[in-house]
């Protein structure tokens, strides 16, 4: 049970680049649909994400048991603490948009916020870039997440040396 409530460290990079995919496509047909369950199933999502990876999380199942082996992409591993942070902003735009749908009765509000969930999936998944992953060794480096969260996530951010004898 302990496994199944726990986050994976590492990830694999390309499982959370498909996972950043289907994110995408979710928000496109929530934007031409309007439908609430759409949203539904983005918040679920990211709340299953956020607490467990992809153990309970359909769009997750999908990718790592079925997508993954079948199209025979390899394992890149890449630290797991930034990628629980990047799918717990990604829960809090979708509750966001779930309150605006249904409390602030206000549509275009909630189509912007997944709107800026697409554009960020979209970057994930399409370029390989993780803004909230980003995002997350900034305040690292600021030291408001403790190195201790993450130690094989610090970035050296000193110059490199340019007095090097190579060409």
């Amino acid at each position: 049970m302990s496994s199944l409530l726990s986050f994976p460290n590492p990830v694999n990079e390309y499982a959370a680049r498909l996972v950043a995919f289907f994110v995408v496509v979710l928000a496109l047909a929530f934007q031409v649909t309007g439908n609430e369950y759409v949203l539904i199933f983005m918040a679920y999502g990211f709340l299953a994400r956020t607490l467990t990876g992809p153990s309970l999380s359909p769009i997750g199942q999908v990718v790592t048991r079925a997508l993954i082996p079948l199209l025979r992409i390899p394992n890149k591993p890449v630290a797991g603490p930034p990628k629980r942070f990047a799918q717990s902003i990604g829960l809090g735009f979708s509750i966001a948009a779930l309150i605006t749908f249904y409390l602030g009765g206000s549509l275009e509000i909630t189509r912007y916020l997944i709107g800026v969930l697409g554009l960020f999936a979209s970057i994930e998944a399409f370029l390989g870039f993780c803004t909230g992953c980003y995002v997350f060794s900034w305040l690292m480096k600021f030291g408001i997440i403790p190195e201790s969260v993450c130690e094989e996530c610090m970035i050296d951010y000193t110059e490199p040396d340019d007095n090097s004898d190579t060409v």
